[in-house]
């Protein structure tokens, strides 16, 4: 599995889409690594989380918008919690909490699909509920890591019941809508190494 992941990761780009996300990705890292030296470690911590996310979107093979797009997608929700505009910006959290979720939850259904977890069912429908439990899930594991850094780290962190809830519909909303466009189009390339 390790071997055919690198081999995606080190493919070259083929289209002005794959040269958008490699830079996307490269600008993710250079920013990561310059805030380590620059902000507080709290700030570098949110932004690293979305390396892996912009990696395995590579490593995985994901057709070259959706990489894009979960790049981009990522990067963005990290950096808003960093410069505030979940706070400055009404309703900004549950667009955030919807696209991410969706994003996330392609690259989770391909994992399960590689993984075999999945067993093809030739149902259309398999794809949109798999995806929206798996979504479902990504959400509540989020909303639990919002609350461990407000409860142990700082009080920074805006957690409520309301937000919670919200966060939680607008993230499961993401991942049925990722399951419906995983029952009509494929999530990956045609030209990846399979997992």
């Amino acid at each position: 599995m390790i071997g055919t992941m690198y081999a995606n990761l080190k493919r070259p780009p083929r289209s002005a889409t794959d040269w958008l996300a490699d830079a996307v990705r490269a600008v993710a890292i250079a920013v990561v690594i310059v805030s380590l030296f620059t902000l507080p470690f709290t700030d570098f911590a949110v932004l690293s989380m979305s390396l892996p996310a912009v990696m395995l979107s590579r490593m995985l093979g994901l057709r070259s918008g959706l990489d894009l797009v979960t790049c981009v997608t990522v990067f963005v929700a990290a950096g808003s919690n960093v410069i505030d505009l979940y706070r400055a910006w009404t309703g900004w959290d549950l667009v955030v909490h919807l696209s991410c979720t969706g994003v996330l939850t392609a690259i989770a259904l391909v994992l399960l699909d590689d993984a075999r977890v999945i067993v093809p069912t030739g149902l259309r429908r398999t794809p949109i509920v798999v995806a929206t439990v798996a979504g479902l899930a990504l959400s509540a594991f989020w909303e639990m890591v919002e609350w461990f850094g407000y409860r142990f780290i700082t009080d920074a962190i805006f957690v409520t019941y309301d937000d919670t809830i919200g966060d939680m519909i607008a993230g499961g909303a993401g991942a049925l809508i990722a399951g419906i466009l995983a029952s009509r189009f494929s999530l990956t390339r045609a030209d990846r190494t399979a997992l």
